[in-house]
C-alpha cells in the first residue's frame, strides 16, 4: 500500500495523501474520534454513504472540464476501486461509490497522476467552482470565464483561509447574462461584464438553497478581473471569523449576512483589505485563448442512412459555437450516470477526432466542444454506438435528480426512481414537449436541495407521509421557480405534499392544465396568472391518504415496503470539539505556520498562526465549560474569562494580539513576529492547562 508515495511528483500532494493514510490508521486504532476524523476525510473528498462500511468519493473537476487522459484515469480508478459507474453531480463533479476507506489514499494517488484531485470536494471548504458548460464557446459571452474560475480554484485549494470554516462555500461563473451557472443561489456568483473596454464581473453574494432558499444580494455591479481573488479572500476571511459554528443549519454565509446586514458585512470585508495576501491578482488567460487544436486523426466521411433521426438529433442536441464553423454536442445522461466502458470510448473519440476536452454540465450532462459542422455525421454515428444520442438535451425531459435513498445518508425518498418514471411519462405521453427548454424538472431526496428542486419550474422533494400507523414515501410538489438571468432568479412555492406513487399523475395534471389554459403564456407567467391556490386545488385529490393501496407503500425503484431511515448528514459535518484534540490541532497549526514561513508564504503562515491562536483559546474555553459559536466570539470570550480575570497574564488584551492579523500587511517581518506571538501564547495556555489538570 505504500508504493504510491514515490509515484507522486508534487511534494505537497504527496504529503496530503500520506497524511490521510496516517489519519486513517489513527482512526482505526481508536486514537481519533469518529466526528473529528469525519471532518478530516470530508475535506479530502471521502464521504460516508448510506451503506455501512463503504465511502462515496467525490472527484473535484473545476468548472466541469476534463481531458481524455483525465477521464481514462477516472475510469481506471472506478474499475479498480469501485463498481465502474460514474455519477455526474449538479456541481460538475464526478462521484464514485462503494469504495473501501482504507484504499482511498491509493485511489487519490492514482488520480493525481493526471492532475485530478479529491481535495476539498466535500466538507467545510470552498467546494468545486462551477461555470457554464458553454464558457469559451457561448456566442453571447463577453469573454471566456474559464481561466478566472480556474484561477480561483488554484488560489484557494489548500489555502489556510478556507480549510475549516463553519460550513461549505460555493461559487459559480456564468458565461453571459443568461446566468446559466445560477449566480443568485451561490455564496459568490460571477457574471462577466465589459465596462469601458475593461473586463470584470457583476458579483452576487450570499445566495443558497437548502431548506431555506435565499436569493443572493448584489455585492457589486462591476469588479475588475484583477480584484476577484482579493474580494473572494476578504469574504472568506470574514465568513471564517464570524460564521456560525455551533448550529449547523444556520452556518451558511446567507445567515451571517442576514444577521450582520449586507453593509456591515461588506464593511468588515473592507476592513480586512490590508491583511490580504495580494491587493490585486493578474490572471493569466493564455491557456484558454489559443486556437482550436486540430484532431489527431482525420475525421472519416460518413453517409447517414436515417436522415430523419440525424436531423432530429441535430435540432435537439447540437448547438452553434461562437467560433465560426464549429458546433458543440450535448449528450443527455440519464440521471448523470454513465459507465466506464462507454466513458473510455468517449475519451478516445474526443482525443482522436476533436479537441480532447469534455465539460460536465450543471444538469448532469456531457458537452463535446469544437466539432466542425461537416464532421457531425461521423460523431452521430460513433455516439449512436455508445447510446449517447438520446434526444432532449437540456429539455423538460432532461430531469435533474440527486442520488437520494440510493446512497445518501440524508435521503428520505427515492429521487432516481421517480425521475426514471417521469422521464418515461414525458417520452411516451407528451412527445410534443420533446424540445421544450422552457420548463425544468428537478428532484431532491430531502430538503437539502442537492437536486435543486426549489429553483425549478416544476420541483419534487422527497418526504414521508403518515397514513394511520404506516408511513409512506411522499413528494412535496413545488412550482414557479426559475432563472431570470443577470443575477435574478425565483424560488418555487411549496404547493402540496402527495404520496410518491402519485408523482406521475401530478405531472400529468400540471401539463394537461398548462396545455388547456395557458393560452400562449410561458409556464412561469401561466403559474403567476393562476396563482398557487389554483394549483393546490386541482392537485388536492392526489393528497388524500385515506385510499392508499399496497403499492403506495413501496417507493419508486424499490421492491420492499418503505422504511424512513435517515442517517447523519455529511455535507459539512460539525466537528465535536474535544479539548485535547483542539490543543493537538493548535500545535499542528503552529508547525504548519513555521513551514509556510520557511517557504516564504507570508500570508499563509500568518493565517495558520491565527488558526493556532483560535484553536488554543477555544480549547481552554471548553475546558471551563464555556462555549461560543464563532471565532470572533472565542476571541472576545477568552479576554473575559482568562485575561480580565488575571487567570492568564498577557502583555495586551487577547483581542489586540490576535487582530494584528487585520492591522498589518503580510510581510516577512510581521509573519515572523505573529508566529512568535502565537508560540508564546501557546506556551502560556499549555502551562495553564497543565496546572489546571494537576489541581483537578
Amino acid at each position: 500500500m505504500q508504493s504510491f508515495r514515490t509515484e507522486i511528483e508534487d511534494p505537497i500532494v504527496q504529503k496530503d495523501i500520506i497524511d490521510l493514510e496516517r489519519k486513517i490508521a489513527l482512526f482505526r486504532d481508536g486514537k481519533i474520534d469518529d466526528e473529528r476524523f469525519r471532518s478530516l476525510r470530508l475535506a479530502r473528498g471521502v464521504y460516508g454513504q448510506r451503506q455501512e462500511g463503504v465511502q462515496m468519493i467525490r472527484i473535484k473537476l473545476p468548472f466541469g472540464k476534463v481531458t481524455s487522459e483525465q477521464l481514462h484515469r477516472i475510469c481506471k480508478v472506478s474499475d479498480e476501486y469501485s463498481t465502474g459507474r460514474l455519477h455526474i453531480t449538479t456541481r460538475q463533479d464526478i462521484q464514485i461509490h462503494y469504495v473501501s476507506l482504507d484504499r482511498t489514499p491509493e485511489l487519490w494517488a492514482e488520480l493525481e497522476k493526471d492532475d485530478v484531485t479529491l481535495r476539498e470536494a466535500c466538507g467545510n471548504t470552498v467546494r468545486n467552482i462551477t461555470a457554464s458548460e458553454t464558457a469559451g464557446i457561448d456566442a453571447e459571452e463577453p469573454f471566456d470565464v474559464s481561466p478566472y474560475a480556474h484561477a480561483l480554484f488554484q488560489f484557494f485549494l489548500r489555502n489556510p483561509v478556507c480549510q475549516e470554516m463553519g460550513r461549505k462555500f460555493k461559487m459559480s461563473f456564468s458565461s453571459s447574462d443568461k446566468d446559466t451557472a445560477l449566480s443568485y443561489l451561490h455564496d459568490l456568483g460571477f457574471i462577466p461584464k465589459v465596462v469601458n473596454g475593461e473586463r470584470g464581473f457583476k458579483v452576487m453574494l450570499g445566495g443558497g438553497l437548502g431548506s431555506q432558499p435565499s436569493h443572493a444580494e448584489l455585492l457589486s455591479e462591476f469588479i475588475p478581473v484583477n480584484q476577484i481573488i482579493p474580494t473572494t479572500e476578504g469574504v472568506l476571511r470574514i465568513f471564517d471569523r464570524y460564521g456560525e459554528r455551533a448550529k449547523r443549519l444556520k452556518a451558511r454565509l446567507k445567515f451571517l449576512i442576514k444577521d450582520l446586514g449586507r453593509d456591515e458585512f461588506l464593511r468588515l470585508v473592507e476592513e480586512e483589505k490590508k491583511a490580504l495576501s495580494y491587493q490585486t491578482v493578474e490572471i493569466d488567460t493564455t491557456a484558454f485563448d489559443g486556437a482550436i487544436p486540430t484532431s489527431i486523426l482525420e475525421v472519416p466521411k460518413v453517409v447517414i442512412e436515417d436522415t430523419v433521426a440525424f436531423e432530429a438529433w441535430k435540432k435537439s442536441n447540437v448547438f452553434a459555437q461562437k467560433q465560426a464553423g464549429y458546433v458543440a454536442i450535448g449528450i443527455k445522461v440519464l440521471l448523470g450516470d454513465f459507465y466506464t466502458d462507454k466513458a473510455r470510448l468517449l475519451a478516445d473519440l474526443v482525443k482522436n477526432y476533436a479537441a480532447n476536452e469534455l465539460r460536465f454540465s450543471l444538469r448532469q450532462n456531457i458537452v463535446i466542444r469544437h466539432i466542425k459542422e461537416e464532421d457531425l455525421p461521423f460523431f452521430y454515428q460513433e455516439l449512436a454506438k455508445l447510446d449517447f444520442v438520446t434526444l432532449g438535451y437540456n429539455t423538460i425531459g432532461d430531469i435533474t435528480a440527486c442520488p437520494g435513498t440510493d446512497t445518501c445518508n440524508l435521503g428520505i425518498a427515492s429521487s432516481t426512481g421517480i425521475a426514471d418514471e417521469l422521464e418515461r411519462v414525458l417520452k411516451t405521453e407528451y412527445p410534443q414537449y420533446s424540445n421544450n427548454q422552457e420548463i425544468a424538472i428537478k428532484i431532491s431526496g430531502c430538503m437539502n436541495a442537492c437536486g435543486q428542486h426549489n429553483m425549478a419550474e416544476i420541483g419534487f422533494q422527497g418526504m414521508s407521509i403518515n397514513a394511520g400507523k404506516l408511513v409512506a414515501p411522499a413528494l412535496q410538489v413545488l412550482l414557479g421557480g426559475g432563472n431570470l438571468g443577470n443575477g435574478e432568479g425565483r424560488f418555487s412555492d411549496k404547493v402540496i405534499k402527495i404520496p410518491s406513487r402519485r408523482g406521475p399523475d401530478a405531472l400529468r395534471y400540471i401539463l394537461n392544465d398548462f396545455e388547456a389554459n395557458a393560452n400562449g403564456l410561458s409556464f412561469l407567467n401561466y403559474y403567476d396568472a393562476k396563482g398557487e391556490k389554483y394549483f393546490y386545488e386541482f392537485l388536492k385529490p392526489l393528497a388524500d391518504v385515506t385510499n392508499l393501496t399496497e403499492a403506495d407503500f413501496v417507493d419508486w425503484g424499490n421492491a420492499d415496503n418503505y422504511v424512513k431511515a435517515v442517517g447523519v448528514g455529511e455535507c459539512a459535518g460539525v466537528v465535536i470539539d474535544l479539548v485535547a484534540t483542539l490543543i493537538f490541532e493548535a500545535k499542528d497549526k503552529l508547525t504548519f505556520a513555521q513551514e509556510a514561513f520557511e517557504d516564504k508564504k507570508w500570508s499563509d503562515a500568518i493565517y495558520l498562526a491565527y488558526a493556532g491562536f483560535v484553536n488554543g483559546a477555544k480549547a481552554l474555553l471548553l475546558a471551563e465549560n464555556e462555549k461560543t459559536n464563532h471565532h470572533a466570539g472565542i476571541i472576545d470570550l477568552f479576554d473575559t474569562v482568562f485575561i480580565e480575570s488575571k487567570k492568564i497574564e498577557l502583555d495586551s488584551p487577547f483581542k489586540d494580539l490576535v487582530y494584528q492579523i487585520k492591522a498589518d500587511e503580510p510581510s516577512e517581518a510581521f509573519a515572523q513576529k505573529y508566529i512568535q506571538d502565537a508560540i508564546t501564547f501557546f506556551g502560556k495556555i499549555e502551562a495553564y492547562r497543565a496546572k489546571d489538570l494537576a489541581n483537578a
